[in-house]
């Protein structure tokens, strides 16, 4: 995903002005409209890094969906303009050139267009593996919507994983974890933003079968920033020394990690060279057997093609 901070200029004015122009003529031509205003070809899937966790192997990269969901971690536009641009066709015409250039692991949500794109792709005949961030209900169950399409496996919610650690509660994490085995028998994994979470279901040996983890601590109280900082940002804050810290906990642990929020939220999307940056620092900096998860809002470019490039060439194992 991209976030621009320049004013809309009338040069971008233009640009969507002709974009909206070849709408319907490609909407006519049956073409798939996903990539906004360049049309590209699919990336060959063949050479795409690969890891296995629990058993199951799949692409370095697995799809991510905040931009589908609207979850920009910025000002209410973008959201809008996020959701606006995935309707239910481009979702599912995004989903399946993903799955067509080998990412066919999709961190998914079972609602809205995001149900209707599996709907779809199903009824295709596409074959894309999902998965869901979750907790257990008020009863200590699974909600049935997350067991829908089959997951590969099930991670336990990151906000609400280091609220629950934060509570002293986090054995309602862990009472996750032995539900997934124990009632589906697939893989259960934990999804976090505060390192601190990690280092202590490692020290308890958790049976966790992978984690999850944001490159920035995100949720981080706002009184610990300011006493490190002397002050706090409005909103999130995206700190360097976290990203260092993270990459620092993927390395020391065993178990397979899946490292998300790799381009900050869009704010390391100013320029094609920090996003390649971003990628390189990410999967130089993690374990041969760790991920990422990214993203991608592909109106103005063709991000799906860029980003497998820089999976290609910073994640071979």
């Amino acid at each position: 995903m991209e976030i621009e901070h320049a004013d809309i200029s009338r040069r971008r004015f233009l640009q969507d002005a002709t974009a909206m122009s070849l709408a319907i003529p490609l909407i006519i031509q049956g073409k798939d409209l996903t990539l906004g205003m360049k049309q590209e070809s699919n990336p060959t899937p063949d050479s795409l890094p690969q890891i296995t966790i629990a058993g199951r192997t799949i692409p370095r990269m697995v799809v991510g969906s905040n931009q589908i969901g609207g979850w920009s971690h910025n000002v209410r536009d973008l959201t809008d303009a996020m959701t606006d641009y995935f309707n239910a066709d481009r979702t599912t015409a995004y989903l399946r050139r993903c799955c067509q250039s080998g990412l066919d692991v999709w961190l998914g949500f079972n609602s809205g267009v995001g149900r209707t794109a599996l709907q779809n792709l199903q009824k295709e005949g596409v074959k894309i593996r999902v998965y869901y961030l979750t907790t257990l209900d008020e009863s200590g169950n699974i909600p049935k919507d997350v067991t829908e399409f089959n997951p590969i496996w099930l991670v336990h919610h990151g906000n609400v994983t280091d609220d629950l650690f934060a509570q002293g509660k986090q054995e309602r994490v862990h009472d996750f974890v032995k539900k997934v085995h124990d009632t589906l028998q697939i893989p259960a994994g934990v999804s976090c933003h505060n390192p601190d979470c990690i280092a202590y279901m490692e020290e308890h040996g958790w049976e966790n079968d992978f984690y999850q983890l944001c490159t920035y601590y995100l949720t981080r109280p706002k009184d610990q920033i300011r006493a490190k900082l002397g002050g706090a940002p409005l909103m999130e804050s995206f700190l360097d020394t976290d990203r260092d810290h993270s990459l620092a906990m993927a390395r020391q642990v065993k178990k397979p990690l899946l490292l998300f929020k790799i381009l900050g939220a869009g704010w390391l999307c100013n320029s094609d060279a920090s996003v390649e940056d971003a990628f390189r620092t990410a999967l130089t900096g993690i374990k041969k057997t760790d991920g990422i998860i990214v993203g991608m809002w592909p109106k103005y470019r063709d991000e799906l093609s860029q980003n497998i490039a820089f999976l290609k060439k910073y994640g071979q194992v």
